[in-house]
């Protein structure tokens, strides 16, 4: 499965996306889901850590939760870090837990077309093997040369 899709579209979804859920965040800050959900609150998002070992912990300022059911009021987004085969509960649970739920993106190696086009037939829109973080400083001009933040450019050649 090598879905596409436009940058309008990433552009739009991060855009209007204010609450994000990440399932499966660690609290490891060498991990990927724990630098995602850090870059994702400083950038204004308000980031609802979810995972069960952690329940009760602070993370970027808030409570972890360990369901998404445990979440107080709505999110926009689902952004999980869980394999591939682990995402149809999640998805089901996202649905049941906010009826207005925008988004479910699934991280950089995620893919679960049954859960995604479960998710589609309630008109929630999918995201498949894509990082917000990395979609975000691309589409919002914060990658330098070689795709990364390199910061300061050095004068010295």
């Amino acid at each position: 499965m090598n879905e596409s899709y436009s940058d309008d579209y990433l552009r739009d979804i991060l855009t209007r996306t204010k609450r994000v859920a990440v399932v499966g965040v660690s609290m490891n800050p060498v991990r990927p889901s724990y630098y995602v959900a850090r870059y994702l609150a400083l950038k204004g998002f308000k980031v609802v850590p979810v995972n069960p070992g952690h329940v009760g912990e602070m993370l970027f300022g808030q409570k972890v939760v360990g369901r998404l059911s445990d979440i107080e009021g709505h999110v926009d987004m689902v952004d999980i870090f869980r394999r591939s085969e682990h995402v149809p509960p999640i998805v089901d649970e996202a649905l049941s837990a906010f009826p207005n739920l925008q988004t479910v993106w699934m991280q950089i190696g995620v893919v679960n077309e049954e859960a995604a086009e479960v998710a589609r037939a309630r008109g929630v829109e999918v995201i498949m093997n894509r990082c917000p973080k990395i979609e975000y400083q691309r589409l919002f001009g914060e990658l330098r040369m070689g795709g990364f933040n390199t910061g300061v450019i050095s004068s010295k050649l």
